[in-house]
């Protein structure tokens, strides 16, 4: 990837956080592609030279479609740290989401319990716990509404997969772009329109209060709330 540095929100002796464009995996699969994970380790290496090994440890993911903030030790130690973190749900993330319908609620907090079909790569929300299901917990509000697309800021309690994609479909309210779960067509770049906004988190060395937030893609339908981001997360 060419110009890889101007994708860095913050980075330290510790950490590196990087705001990944959609499309980019951020560890390897079956795929082959060049995941964000090793693509962080040849940024390293070609910025401090170094000649041995480079350490970049993933803490967290975002779906291949999805956008936003990605945080990486460049420690163990720091990895270890970070990982208890986010074990212990004292990671607090918040991400936006575009629906092209309004969701039942203008704001609701939703509790439900997913099953994955690994051989189609999707969950199924569930209203009650059923055998193998994981609990899956969020918050999401309306922020605001222009043309026919609504900007909603979701809160995360769980890390599930696809957890938000699933849990915003129960409420009428596919995310733009996500065909797999319910939106009627696919963006030209097969994103879809849920963004990892910011990570708030103690420093795992530091022990200082961070926040860090990434601004969302500028295409369309993105570039119709610019203007209408929030201020905090």
């Amino acid at each position: 990837m060419t110009d890889f540095g101007r994708l860095v929100l913050y980075e330290d002796n510790h950490l590196i956080v990087i705001n990944k464009p959609a499309g980019l995996l951020v560890q390897g699969d079956e795929t082959g592609d060049v995941p964000l994970s090793e693509l962080i380790k040849q940024y390293l290496k070609e910025k401090y030279q170094k000649t041995g090994n480079v350490f970049a440890g993933v803490v967290h993911r975002l779906d291949r479609p999805v956008s936003g903030v990605v945080l990486l030790a460049k420690t163990s130690k720091a990895l270890t740290r970070l990982n208890e973190l986010f074990r212990q749900n004292k990671i607090q993330k918040t991400y936006l989401a575009i629906t092209a319908r309004k969701p039942i609620a203008e704001q609701a907090h939703l509790v439900h319990w997913l099953t994955k079909d690994e051989s189609r790569n999707i969950s199924k929300a569930h209203t009650k716990e059923v055998p193998k299901s994981l609990r899956a917990e969020l918050s999401y509000q309306i922020i605001t509404q222009a043309q026919d697309y609504y900007l909603l800021r979701v809160k995360p309690v769980t890390g599930r997969p696809h957890q938000i994609r699933v849990q915003l479909a129960t409420q009428k309210s596919a995310i733009v772009g996500d065909v797999k779960y319910g939106a009627p067509t696919l963006l030209p770049d097969k994103s879809i329109c849920l963004h990892a906004y910011s990570l708030e988190f103690i420093h795992p060395i530091r022990q200082e209060k961070m926040l860090v937030r990434a601004l969302p893609p500028e295409n369309h339908p993105w570039a119709l709330f610019k203007n209408m981001l929030p201020e905090t997360s």
